[in-house]
This record gives structure tokens, C-alpha cells and sequence, in this order.
């Protein structure tokens, strides 16, 4: 029997209710199907007084959801989507996305293209794109605290009441650097049109094998964003003597102290998205972002009498 996932925002009744309606659509065509919120894939936030909030990558994986699944439905907006992705990349399992939220930046359809959506997917008439990932990891004196699965983007910055911090990043076998800034964001190509597009980074096209480190509020001229191979293994330290936050896909993370290293690097795993046409990535782009649309000349003004 095939067997299909539903991933939807249990807070969003639309996406509820389209569960419920999916769940009756397959079964009836004789699929096994199972249910999970996206909240099981949502990141711990650790404390001070609690150094260690986290669960391990691979066990984010809801129960029932294994590599047997054919795809799963992902009901709800980007943040849904970046939480299936931490939930099922561990397992393989294709992910065809429906916004139910705002931008959807993210997703594949919009809920008006569902029912085409589901015959094509019955048909099995569907491409797959894969999006790279990155491990992040927490160490403290060699200690692993901390650790995620990343779609978007890793961001280190300080805490509200501190002043300008330093880190030292060293990338690959190359020498380490030193950046002055209010942080510093290491994302992938999938996160290049997130956090990093507002801070001044490059757009980059999702199958392009590199990742980017984009400086929050540089002092200084020559701190620029950096694109680089996502061969190379990026290590941050803090040079600084105030406490400082870790946030990974804006959604959980952890307090970084002045000995802390974070550890990233391109994750064994991807995150596969189901595509129902050629994927045209540059059609996204301009219809999400406005990017490349035909500049229209003002009007010549009209002279009163």
C-alpha cells in the first residue's frame, strides 16, 4: 500500500482543515496516510541557566515517517517549511509544499492549485529539486551543546544592550579573519534570498555548490559578503567578552559565550522539494521579490492652464 505524510501549522485553521481533507482524498484512493504538526520540528532555545536544549537531528523525525513514504504534504507558510525540512531531510522524504501562510517564498503551490495538485501527484508527474543544508554545531571546551539542521541561515549576533562585538572566522584551511559587526550570517543558496538579501548579500541561484558570509552592520568598509565553496568548513569564535545569540532559520538557538565555537558545515543530508513544473527560479524572484521587472517610465508631466 503507498503511504503519504501530511506536515501542517496546527495554529492555522485553513491548514487544519486541508489536512482533514487530504487525509480523506488519499485514503480514499487507498493510501496509508500519517499526520504530524510541523511544530516537532521546531528548535529548542537554551538558556544560561540551561546550556543544553536540543534534540538530535536524525530523531526530529516524526513517528510513522520513514524513508517507505512516497512524499508528504507540507501545509502552512516558509516558517512550516523550514520546519518539515529539519523533520524529514533525515529520511529523504519529498516534500510538496502549499502555502496556507503569507509570502510562501518557499513553497511550490497555492491552495487554489491544490486539486490539480494532488491528480498530478497521484499520477507520480513531478520533478524533484534538491536544497542543500548545513549541520550547525555548538562546542564548549570540546563539548557538543547545541546542534540543527539549517535550510536558510546561521546568525551569531550580540545580545540588545551590548556594544559592537568581534568574531574570528576561519573558513577551510584558510587563515581566520576578523569581522566588527553587530553579527554575522553564514547561509546557504536557499537562505541567500533571506536574512542575508537584507543584509546586503548576493542572490544566489539554488544549485549553485557554495555558501555566503554576509557581516551585520560592518564597521568597516572593507567587510563585505563573501561567497565561498560549501566544501569548506567554517569555524566561528567569539572575540569578545560579552555574551552573544545564535539563531538558526530565525526559529531556535542558543547563547554563545566568549571560549564557544560554532562548527558549520554542508549537511550530509538535503531537502527534496517536489516541483509540478521546470522549476524557474528567476519567475520566483520577480514574482515574491519584484526582482527584474520592466522599469516603466513616468509620465511626462501636464502643464496647467
Amino acid at each position: 500500500m503507498p503511504k503519504v505524510g501530511i506536515i501542517y501549522n496546527e495554529i492555522k485553521p485553513t491548514a487544519c482543515k486541508i489536512a482533514g481533507e487530504l487525509r480523506e482524498k488519499f485514503t480514499s484512493h487507498g493510501w496509508d496516510v500519517v499526520l504530524a504538526s510541523g511544530n516537532g520540528g521546531l528548535l529548542g532555545h537554551s538558556k544560561p541557566s540551561r546550556p543544553v536544549c536540543y534534540t538530535p537531528i536524525e530523531q526530529l523525525v516524526p513517528p510513522q515517517f520513514e524513508s517507505g513514504l512516497t512524499f508528504a504534504f507540507v501545509l502552512g507558510g516558509d516558517g512550516t517549511v523550514l520546519s518539515a525540512a529539519r523533520q524529514l531531510a533525515p529520511c529523504g522524504i519529498p516534500l510538496l509544499t502549499v502555502n496556507t501562510g503569507h509570502m510562501g517564498f518557499l513553497t511550490e503551490i497555492y491552495l487554489n492549485q491544490l486539486p490539480g495538485a494532488i491528480e498530478q501527484a497521484l499520477r507520480g508527474e513531478y520533478s524533484i529539486e534538491e536544497r542543500s543544508m548545513l549541520t550547525v554545531r555548538l562546542y564548549r571546551e570540546d563539548c557538543l551543546l547545541w546542534e540543527a539542521l539549517c535550510l536558510n541561515e546561521m546568525v551569531v549576533h550580540r545580545e540588545p544592550l551590548t556594544s559592537m562585538c568581534h568574531f574570528e572566522i576561519a573558513i577551510g584551511q584558510h587563515a581566520a579573519i576578523d569581522i566588527a559587526a553587530d553579527g554575522v550570517i553564514i547561509s546557504t543558496p536557499t537562505g541567500s534570498t533571506a536574512y542575508a538579501l537584507s543584509a546586503g548579500g548576493p542572490v544566489l541561484t539554488p544549485d549553485v555548490p557554495v555558501l555566503q558570509l554576509a557581516p551585520i552592520c560592518p564597521h568597516s568598509l572593507a567587510s563585505r559578503a563573501l561567497v565561498f565553496s560549501d566544501r569548506e568548513t567554517v569555524n566561528i569564535y567569539p572575540a569578545t567578552p560579552n555574551r552573544m545569540v545564535m539563531v538558526v532559520d530565525g526559529n531556535g538557538g542558543c547563547y554563545i559565550l566568549p571560549d564557544d565555537r560554532i562548527n558549520m558545515e554542508k549537511s550530509p543530508y538535503s531537502v527534496k522539494f517536489i516541483r509540478l513544473q521546470s522549476p524557474e527560479f528567476f519567475r520566483i524572484l520577480r514574482e515574491k521579490l519584484g526582482w527584474g521587472l520592466p522599469h516603466i517610465a513616468k509620465p511626462n508631466s501636464v502643464e496647467l492652464p
